[in-house]
């Protein structure tokens, strides 16, 4: 039971961690790439219960104990991640379209001939969306700068900068910045603007992250903004 348990674990392993990669070579869609990510969950669950037999009969038989632990933790190990990613999509909002102004989003410009063919639209999606996220984001905001707008622009932007987004364009003019983002594993592309408008006694930064794919972002647009935001307060 031991050997099966580590072959499963290898398999599901390998399953998990390839789906990423092969989604982001092309080789298999978005839903092929979630169906491995499926079966890959199914093997790694067999695993465990061959591990948790391992152990019972290694008790049993007073012999093997080690060999079965290891395995045991080696598919416990294997399973967080995926057990991290359902438990943080269960607590956030199923929606993909993030900014600190839900009346007047910061407009796309640039990056939309980026997106043709792409399954989400830059269109806001009103007072409904708006809702969703003030119930799972409360904490996004603006962010108000005490310097002139010329000046929050060139730290918004060399903020963006340093986040290693592509600047995909930057106008101080109508204080707008549009960008793109990577993520690491799946290699989705997530399109972010930044509008800086003049206030009474500086500027106010506001940031709007919006998925190309997907109806849920897991919380990776709201917690891109938090650390841009971070990242622009900091430097300030």
């Amino acid at each position: 039971m031991t050997s099966l348990a580590v072959l499963l674990t290898a398999a599901a392993l390998l399953v998990l961690a390839g789906s990423g990669p092969l989604y982001r070579m092309g080789l298999v869609g978005l839903a092929g790439a979630f169906g491995l990510m499926k079966w890959g969950l199914y093997v790694g669950l067999g695993a465990l219960v061959m591990a948790v037999l391992a152990v019972i009969v290694a008790a049993t038989r007073g012999s093997g104990m080690a060999t079965a632990l290891i395995a045991l933790v080696a598919i416990l190990l294997v399973l967080a991640i995926p057990a991290m990613l359902l438990r943080r999509a269960s607590r956030v909002p199923r929606i993909h379209d993030i900014t600190t102004d839900t009346d007047n989003p910061p407009a796309f410009v640039a990056v939309v001939p980026l997106r043709a063919g792409t399954p989400n639209t830059v269109e806001y999606g009103g007072p409904a969306l708006a809702a969703q996220q003030r119930q799972g984001y409360p904490d996004l905001a603006p962010l108000p700068l005490g310097v002139p707008m010329s000046q929050a622009f060139d730290r918004a932007l060399a903020a963006a900068r340093r986040m290693g987004w592509e600047i995909v364009a930057s106008d101080p003019g109508s204080g707008r910045i549009e960008a793109t983002d990577t993520t690491a594993w799946f290699g989705f592309k997530d399109d972010i603007v930044v509008r800086i408008a003049a206030m009474p006694g500086g500027s106010r930064v506001d940031v709007r992250s919006v998925s190309r794919v997907g109806l849920s972002d897991i919380g990776t647009n709201a917690a891109r903004i938090r650390k841009y935001l971070s990242e622009l307060k900091a430097a300030s």
